[in-house]
């Protein structure tokens, strides 16, 4: 029970409160089975507490659309960090993609003679197809044509800086992050999941 006590004291600053509870949930049920098995000793899982959870505390949380609109309207600017972030803000925001699957997109998943996108989504595991949003089309070309250029690299987005490479979802989680402070937006949740949230909302 010392392991266990331990193991969820170890991400209790980590993870939410919602996520904290998932967790000795699961917990709980391998233990009742593994009491079955007689793996261990009776009562294991009877002593795994689970935090409180609120009234609608599972709601996502994410900025107004209006301050989505705000955050995409800070890269209307003519550097080649601000093209690429307005295609990257435009596809979490309208599709509410992940950071590992904006990150993922290559050049061959764009089809412009049918305008789709296609994306692979990580968690139901299968392929999308998506309409391209001329708005999002507009950046992505802008971004191709005049940043990315040509590279042997068959994912779309690249870092800016030599070595140049595909950017990590990290990479994609820090320069949205940067761009929620660089406009004032400081009181909710930032990074691409709180886009992601707001896509939903809307």
């Amino acid at each position: 029970m010392l392991d266990v006590d331990a193991f969820l004291s170890e991400h209790a600053d980590a993870w939410s409160r919602i996520s904290m509870a998932t967790c000795a949930k699961a917990l709980r049920a391998f233990f009742r089975y593994a009491e079955t098995r007689d793996w261990c000793r009776a009562g294991i899982s009877q002593a795994i507490e689970s935090p409180r959870i609120f009234k609608e505390e599972s709601v996502p949380r994410g900025p107004t659309w209006d301050q989505v609109q705000q955050l995409i309207a800070s890269k209307d600017g003519n550097t080649d960090r601000d093209i690429r972030g307005r295609a990257i803000m435009l596809l979490f925001a309208v599709y509410g993609l992940r950071r590992s699957e904006v990150a993922g997109l290559c050049l061959d998943d764009r089809d412009w003679e049918h305008d789709t996108i296609r994306q692979y989504r990580s968690k139901p595991r299968h392929t999308q197809l998506y309409p391209l949003h001329p708005p999002v089309a507009l950046a992505l070309i802008r971004y191709l044509q005049e940043v990315r250029l040509s590279n042997p690299h068959r994912q779309i987005f690249l870092t800016l800086k030599a070595p140049v490479c595909p950017i990590s979802p990290s990479g994609l989680s820090s320069m949205v992050s940067a761009s929620f402070t660089k406009v004032g937006f400081t009181s909710q949740p930032h990074g691409p999941h709180a886009l992601r949230h707001a896509c939903a909302t809307h």
